[in-house]
């Protein structure tokens, strides 16, 4: 594992890496965390700061040019952006179903999803993460994804047999 090519890359990547990771661990966190604190409201508003200035700085990322500069994964910002103002809206309102069912499309769609195609060979994160055949970094995300998923259905599961 290597960061040479992240410090390498445009400012613009760079940006958008340094708000995804805490936003992915920021958002994980908040996923298992009791909901409705106020610790939970003032980590989502930071969330999703940090989401807002995620989606923006992929504006400035045109690596994958299909039309003019831009590909269909642009349209994934869009989505996030209007995704979280809806968050805060819907939180405002009180209407946390819809919330929580936004919440999670941004950090499910937004983050894991997208995420998962920044490790496609020949991007940079896949660089940064098996450069030198080091397997280890593979594994350490499995493990994370693992522990996430396990966690989550944990919930799920718990909030069914309360229902």
């Amino acid at each position: 594992m290597t960061f040479e090519p992240l410090f390498d890359a445009p400012f613009a990547i760079q940006i958008h890496v340094a708000a995804v990771v805490p936003a992915a661990l920021l958002g994980a966190y908040l996923l298992l965390r009791p909901k409705g604190t106020p610790t939970h409201r003032l980590l989502g508003k930071i969330w999703l700061v940090l989401m807002v200035v995620t989606a923006l700085s992929s504006f400035f990322i045109h690596q994958i040019n299909m039309f003019y500069g831009f590909s269909p994964i642009h349209l994934l910002s869009i989505y996030v952006l209007f995704g979280c103002w809806g968050a805060i809206v819907n939180a405002r309102n009180h209407n946390i179903e819809a919330h929580k069912r936004i919440v999670r499309g941004l950090y499910f769609g937004g983050i894991v999803g997208a995420g998962i195609f920044t490790v496609v060979p020949g991007r940079i994160m896949n660089k940064v993460a098996f450069s030198g055949g080091e397997i280890a970094p593979l594994v350490v995300v499995a493990g994370i994804a693992v522990v996430l998923f396990w966690q989550l259905s944990k919930e799920i599961w718990r909030r069914r047999r309360l229902s």
